[in-house]
C-alpha cells in the first residue's frame, strides 16, 4: 500500500513546530554483541522533544572499518552518529546501510560520504518518489532539528546475499511489507538479526506505507531463519530472537482482523480508532496511537472492497 504525498502529511504533520537549535541528540551506544552496539530510539512517536530519534540504530565494527545499519531523522542526528561510532571503533564509516524509505532511518544521510550508503533498490526508487512529501512533514513537526538536512539518495543499489568487510560478513535479505522493499541483516560472526522495522518489540507497529500479508510473509521467513538475538527496528533487544517476530506478526493479524469487523459492524474510521485493544497488547508503546494511524491508513481501501456500491453488479 502506496501513500501520496497528502497522506504522508496528514499522517505526520500532527504536531507543532517547536524551534530546538540549543539542543543536541543524545547518541549512547550500548554493546549487544561482540563488535556491535545498539543506539536505542524513543518508543514513542516523532516529536519535537526527541527529535525525530525514535528508530534503532546499529554500530558494526568490522576489520575494514565502521558500518551502519540505518543512521537517524536528520543531518545533525547523522553528525552525532558519525562522531559518536568512529570514536568508538576508531575506524571510519565505509558503508551506511538505509533499511526502507521512512524517514526515521535514512534522513541522517548527509552526515555521510553517499557513495557509500547502501539499500534495496525498491527503498531507493520509493525514497526518489515519496521522499519530499516525508522531509515537508519532517520540518514541520521537528522545525530547527532538521535545519540542513536534505532529502538524498543511497548510492548503491543491493541485491540478496553477502557483503564482506575484512572477514566480518553481512548476509543481507531482501523482503517486504512494512514497506515497498525491507533490507534486513544477519552477522554471521554473532547471529544477531538485525530487523529494521520488519520486527517491533514493546512497541505498536506503524503501517503507513504497509503491505500486511507481504509483511507477515516476510515474518514466517526470519522466523525460520536461523539467528541469535534480534534487534528490531523500534523497541528493546530480543534476546531470544524469536519473540518480538511472534507480536509483532500478532499484532498484524488482530489489527488485519479488527478493521475488517469494524468495517463489517458499519463503524466509522472514530469509532474503529477507539476500539478495545487486547490486554496482550497493554504494554506495547503507542499502541493507541498506532491503532489510530493504521484505520486513517486502511480503512478507506477496506471499505472500497468489502462495501461495494449496489449499483455495480460485481
Amino acid at each position: 500500500m502506496m501513500l501520496s504525498r497528502r497522506s504522508v502529511l496528514t499522517g505526520l504533520a500532527l504536531l507543532p513546530v517547536v524551534a530546538r537549535a540549543a539542543e543536541s541528540y543524545a547518541i549512547e551506544p550500548e554493546q549487544i554483541a561482540e563488535g556491535i552496539w545498539m543506539v536505542r530510539g524513543a518508543d514513542a512517536p516523532i516529536q519535537p522533544d526527541n527529535g525525530g530519534a525514535i528508530a534503532n540504530i546499529a554500530i558494526v565494527d568490522t576489520p575494514a572499518g565502521t558500518v551502519l545499519i540505518d543512521c537517524g531523522p536528520s543531518l545533525r542526528y547523522g553528525l552525532a552518529l558519525k562522531r559518536v561510532a568512529e570514536g568508538l571503533t576508531g575506524k571510519p564509516v565505509i558503508r551506511v546501510y538505509v533499511t526502507h524509505l521512512h524517514p526515521d532511518h535514512g534522513f541522517g544521510l548527509g552526515a555521510f560520504d553517499p557513495t557509500r550508503a547502501a539499500a534495496l533498490p525498491g527503498t531507493i526508487a520509493a525514497i526518489e518518489a515519496q521522499g519530499q512529501g516525508f522531509s515537508d512533514a519532517m520540518y514541520r513537526i521537528l522545525g530547527d532539528w532538521m535545519r540542513g538536512t536534505d532529502l538524498l539518495l543511497p548510492r548503491v543499489a543491493l541485491t540478496a546475499g553477502q557483503e564482506d568487510f575484512g572477514g566480518r560478513t553481512l548476509r543481507l535479505m531482501a523482503l517486504s511489507g512494512h514497506s515497498s522493499a525491507d533490507l534486513a541483516l544477519l552477522d554471521e560472526q554473532t547471529g544477531l538479526l538485525i530487523a529494521g522495522d520488519l520486527v517491533f518489540h514493546d512497541r505498536a507497529p506503524s503501517t503507513p506505507t504497509a503491505d500486511l500479508l507481504a509483511w507477515c510473509a516476510s515474518l514466517d521467513r526470519l522466523a525460520a531463519l536461523d539467528h541469535g538475538a534480534l534487534l528490531p527496528g523500534h523497541g528493546p533487544l530480543d534476546p531470544g530472537g524469536t519473540a518480538a517476530i511472534a507480536q509483532t506478526r500478532d499484532w498484524l493479524a488482530w489489527l488485519d482482523a479488527t478493521l475488517t469487523d469494524a468495517i463489517a459492524a458499519g463503524l466509522d474510521m472514530v469509532e474503529a480508532g477507539m476500539l478495545p485493544i487486547p490486554d496482550r497488547f497493554a504494554g506495547l508503546a503507542a499502541a493507541r496511537y498506532e491503532l489510530q494511524r493504521s484505520v486513517s491508513h486502511f480503512y478507506p481501501e477496506l471499505e472500497a472492497q468489502l462495501l461495494p456500491r449496489v449499483d455495480r453488479p460485481d
